[in-house]
């Protein structure tokens, strides 16, 4: 077994106003202690909104800004301006933004972020749904799921359309790095934070992030549940840097999609030839991350 080498210093404080379970504040727990003191973050408006700012309190023991939910690319692109102008050349600076955020009303400001080549992280932590304000579908949400404005009844089942793709849209504007991340898995997830906090240029993780309430689950399978989705291939843990793709977790066999698919009430109303079409799709992304990466090992020797 791998030696957990986690920084202990811890940059939240407790008591803090996140549900049970919370996948975007095990997160952020571990992003910040991978990134250091040194850090400033800005916030939209999301669930981390209510978690971190709630006047005159804070979670946090780094910088934070407060911004619009549809400007965190613009709003790391002008704190990187200010700390350049002051001389402040050692400080992360980084962007926490949710699924809605940022595949939706904030695409056009990472978009322009990423093409600037701003030097910041920017962070989409991805609870596939707006949880903040009542568990609406997003763009992030996957295919067939439960959400109150993809409700399940005889003529609606689910959400009709499939997941956007944030990381080939990201990818699309060549970041210095970017990477998937899950906090399941803390030593993998850590390696990856620091390697990105040494790195200069526009950076990206998407992170996995399953929300109790929103996805009706025990608050206690959170880490159970990430660890599944990983394992079956819903959400392959990789990096790509210097357009260079690398796998960062293989089991030789995935486990059957329906594992991760069962644990969680929003599926609830799949049938049998639903489970299985969406074990198709997942085994087809899982086989084109594995091509791509052997690809790309063939090209670089």
């Amino acid at each position: 077994m791998a030696k957990l080498t986690i920084p202990a210093q811890e940059l939240m404080y407790p008591g803090h106003a996140a549900c049970p379970g919370c996948g975007p504040a095990l997160a952020m727990r571990l992003l910040l202690k991978g990134l250091g003191p040194r850090t400033l973050v800005s916030i939209p408006a999301c669930c981390w909104t209510v978690i971190a700012t709630p006047y005159p309190t804070t979670a946090l023991r780094v910088g934070v800004l407060d911004n619009a939910i549809e400007a965190t690319g613009a709003s790391i692109s002008g704190m990187r301006a200010a700390a350049d102008a002051l001389g402040l050349k050692d400080v992360n600076i980084v962007g926490f933004a949710g699924d809605g955020g940022t595949a939706d009303i904030g695409l056009q400001a990472l978009s322009g972020m990423l093409e600037r080549r701003t030097n910041a992280i920017y962070v989409m932590y991805d609870n596939e749904a707006y949880m903040n304000t009542g568990i609406q579908r997003s763009g992030a949400t996957p295919w067939g799921a439960w959400t109150t404005t993809t409700p399940v009844s005889p003529s609606l089942r689910g959400k009709p359309e499939p997941k956007k793709d944030i990381m080939g849209i990201v990818l699309a504007h060549r970041p210095t790095y970017a990477a998937t991340l899950n906090p399941s898995f803390p030593e993998d997830f850590d390696r990856k934070v620091e390697h990105a906090r040494d790195l200069t240029g526009p950076r990206f993780f998407h992170v996995f992030t399953p929300c109790p309430p929103g996805w009706r689950f025990d608050s206690a399978e959170t880490i159970a549940l990430g660890r599944l989705a990983t394992d079956s291939g819903v959400f392959p843990l990789y990096e790509v840097e210097e357009g260079r793709l690398r796998i960062t977790r293989k089991t030789g066999q995935l486990k059957p999609v329906s594992d991760y698919l069962s644990a969680q009430g929003r599926f609830r109303h799949l049938t049998p030839d639903d489970v299985a079409r969406i074990q198709a799709q997942v085994t087809e992304d899982w086989e084109r991350l594995l091509r791509r990466e052997r690809e790309e090992i063939v090209r670089s020797h």
